[in-house]
């Protein structure tokens, strides 16, 4: 594929002097690529077997902070090493960075090599293996929303993250003219991606100002997590080089849209859609009945996973476009699980819960842990809901991160799924984010009751 390498061809380009840099990442826990950037020469000499990095990447919150609570590390176990090692099958170019190649590391123990199961690429693969015991292959694809600000990152910062401005001025949903005008980081995005070995179909405005979505092609599980990684890590940098700010926060203001990031999955059985039967109705096959009817029964069990931050539920509200309802639905958009594609061999379910904060390689995991669930225990999807989805006595979807996470500790389905350290370390993750929200004082507090309290 155009942009991935082989070491043989990276030896090539370090050769020509056309590439002299390789980042060396992993996918922490929120979904970043950290690591280390390594010369060419030395990456192609040893690098590419292995390198190291601190176990504390897998223990720490957004601010880098280093939490207490973790069984894995903690100070009094000293935060020692992981081992790094590439997976040569992601080397590729980073085109929007001159001269330099990326590559994913899986993670492991430092001394017996085990892999690390509270890895995200660890934790998807292990459910892609447990779809594949089962006759199943796992293809997914997710829809990155984001918003482009007319500031940097460094203005926004020292404004005290006030005043933000979009970089156009009203509702670009499917509107040329306005994404014309954000085409200075739009086309280097595709194409640099593209370039990168990453399969884009292309990208669209979103229904805000200043909002765009990037589609990127269906593919197997793992590729599908890894092309989500990277194009939003590309999208930042590369808005980050043309001057502004790039941010995939789910509600960064109360009245205007949200940013989703919806996932479309399907599983196929012998290079055949295992989703799909001609004569079902809906062309909705029983193995597609059971899977939908597992993630219905234990969505509040792996909404953590879905929406890791107290922010990602300020999108749960009512005509909002994001889901409240534990609910699915033939192609409508109010429901928390959209039947798309029915009719054809491409019917496939698309979640509609997860933000643009997802971590591509949980969301995946927790929906494969509940899916193949309700296969194994034959539950059924039952009818689809018609009309507005957020009317109605459905139950609701968790519209709390506390609500979220105590569900997820709690379920005996994803302990099983995902092993108990692994929930108990995510657990602990949700909780504490919510401590920390917890122990701000916002301005919206402080504006409400300075002098009226």
């Amino acid at each position: 594929m155009l942009g991935k390498l082989t070491l043989d061809e990276l030896a090539r380009e370090f050769e020509a002097g056309t590439i002299d840099t390789v980042l060396a990442c992993i996918v922490d826990m929120q979904g970043r690529l950290m690591g280390k950037r390594l010369h060419a020469r030395y990456f192609l000499d040893s690098g590419h077997a292995e390198t190291h990095c601190c176990n504390y990447l897998l223990a720490t919150d957004l601010e880098m902070h280093t939490v207490e609570g973790y069984r894995s590390t903690s100070w009094q176990a000293g935060y020692g090493d992981y081992t790094m090692r590439p997976d040569l099958t992601t080397l590729r170019r980073a085109a929007w960075l001159e001269g330099t190649a990326l590559v994913l590391c899986d993670i492991l123990d430092h001394h017996g090599h085990a892999p690390v199961p509270h890895s995200p690429r660890q934790m998807l693969k292990s459910q892609v293996e447990r779809a594949q015991a089962m006759g199943f292959d796992v293809v997914a694809a997710t829809e990155l929303e984001f918003f482009i600000f007319e500031q940097s990152y460094d203005q926004i910062r020292k404004g005290g993250f006030r005043d933000l401005a979009p970089i156009s001025a009203y509702n670009e949903d499917y509107h040329i003219l306005q994404t014309t005008k954000e085409e200075g980081v739009m086309r280097r995005l595709r194409n640099d991606l593209y370039a990168s070995g990453i399969p884009v179909e292309g990208s669209k405005g979103e229904a805000e100002a200043g909002q765009e979505e990037l589609n990127i092609k269906y593919g197997p599980a793992l590729d599908c997590a890894e092309s989500h990684t990277i194009a939003k890590h590309a999208a930042k940098e590369i808005g980050w080089q043309q001057g502004h700010a790039v941010s995939f926060l789910p509600k960064w203001a109360p009245d205007r849209v949200g940013s989703a990031s919806h996932v479309h999955l399907s599983l196929w059985q012998d290079g055949a859609p295992a989703f799909h039967d001609a004569e079902a109705e809906h062309t909705m096959s029983p193995t597609l009945r059971a899977f939908l009817g597992g993630l219905l029964s234990y969505l509040s069990d792996y909404t953590v996973l879905l929406a890791p931050y107290v922010n990602s539920y300020k999108r749960f509200q009512v005509g909002s476009f994001a889901p409240t309802r534990k609910v699915w639905s033939v192609d409508n958009r109010t429901a928390a699980y959209r039947l798309c594609g029915d009719g054809s061999k491409a019917v496939r379910i698309e979640c509609r819960l997860p933000g643009a904060d997802m971590n591509p390689y949980l969301a995946i995991t927790g929906m494969l842990a509940a899916g193949l669930k309700g296969i194994e225990e034959k539950l059924d999807c039952g009818k689809p809901a018609t009309g507005d989805s957020y009317q109605g006595d459905a139950d609701h979807i968790p519209l709390t991160l506390h609500a979220a996470a105590a569900a997820f500790r709690a379920s005996r389905v994803m302990k099983d799924a995902l092993g108990e350290a692994v929930v108990e370390h995510y657990a602990r993750a949700a909780e504490w984010e919510q401590e920390a929200f917890d122990a701000a004082v916002t301005d919206w507090e402080i504006a409400r009751g300075f002098e009226r309290a």
